[in-house]
């Protein structure tokens, strides 16, 4: 499998994370502004788990150090996947949390508060779990990280005022505070499940980042099955939509919708292959400062 041999690689995929992690949210708004988010979470999560199996079957497989996707996969321990499959129900969580969250309370005070929360915590329970790196640069750069998340959050409130009462903000605050906690945890159960020290040599029933990426994507799908079908029968805000709407979609709205879960899939498929030299807490770190990149793109999608 491709394994990233020194640190300077693995901050570069951390970037590349980032990039990812920002730029998936414009699918949305290309596939249309009548699709609603309930149905166009179906084909990110689908394109997701795709994704993913492409990673495997290609970079997961070739190369001689590692062992290939099938082979680790059949070896690893219930322990491990139970970890992994529970960091994707964790994620799928926090992730349709923090949307309803923004719907409720808005753009500009959901999203910084929701992920600079999970950026703070997470980055502190990665590192206790998985100590990597110089502290001092990595809590400087999270303060900096969050600073400019702020800002950013600041400047949006300013320029655009989301209407909605007052009830209706204090309950997205309060969802974007509880989605910001549950997403600080879910690299971390990921992490534990992977030999972070040797990559090239995986502890016998441990996980590579391949296997992770893609039972990462089966714990998002399958509890995409609860959580998505209860949002669409009880939305935070708009309308009950039913499963027949989803099939009304045309075919280029479900594929913006699934290259969205790709580029996701892609951003945190690198993060986990550079936590192996960078470590968790930094290649989450630097990841988590997808809302800026965010903030770019919306001056142009």
């Amino acid at each position: 499998m491709f394994v990233v041999n020194n640190y300077a690689t693995a901050v570069i995929l951390c970037i590349v994370t980032m990039l990812c992690w920002g730029s998936w949210g414009n699918t949305q708004k290309l596939a249309g502004r009548t699709w609603r988010y309930e149905l166009f979470y179906w084909d990110y999560v689908v394109g997701m788990l795709l994704f993913s199996l492409i990673l495997c079957f290609t970079l997961g497989s070739i190369g001689s150090e590692g062992r290939p996707f099938l082979e680790d996969l059949a070896q690893a321990a219930p322990k491990a996947l139970g970890s992994v499959l529970l960091g994707g129900v964790i994620f799928n969580a926090s992730n349709i949390l923090l949307s309803a969250s923004v719907s409720l309370a808005g753009l500009a005070v959901a999203f910084p508060l929701g992920v600079g929360l999970a950026l703070v915590l997470g980055v502190v329970i990665n590192y206790m779990g998985a100590p990597k790196g110089d502290p001092v640069i990595l809590f400087l750069g999270v303060v900096l990280i969050v600073i400019a998340i702020v800002c950013n959050g600041i400047a949006s409130g300013r320029v655009r005022k989301e209407p909605g009462s007052s009830a209706q903000n204090r309950k997205g605050i309060l969802l974007a505070v509880l989605a910001g906690v549950l997403m600080s945890f879910f690299y971390r159960f990921v992490g534990a499940a992977m030999d972070l020290d040797n990559f090239e040599s995986p502890t016998p029933g441990m996980l590579t980042p391949y296997s992770a990426i893609f039972i990462f994507s089966v714990g998002v799908l399958l509890s995409n099955f609860v959580f998505n079908t209860l949002v669409m029968k009880r939305p935070f805000v708009g309308t009950p939509v039913g499963y027949d709407a989803y099939f009304k979609g045309s075919a280029r709205t479900h594929l913006v919708g699934m290259l969205g879960g790709a580029v996701w899939c892609l951003g945190t498929a690198f993060s986990y292959i550079a936590a192996g030299k960078a470590g968790a807490a930094i290649s989450y770190a630097l990841g988590q400062g997808a809302p800026m990149v965010a903030a770019v793109w919306g001056v142009f999608v």
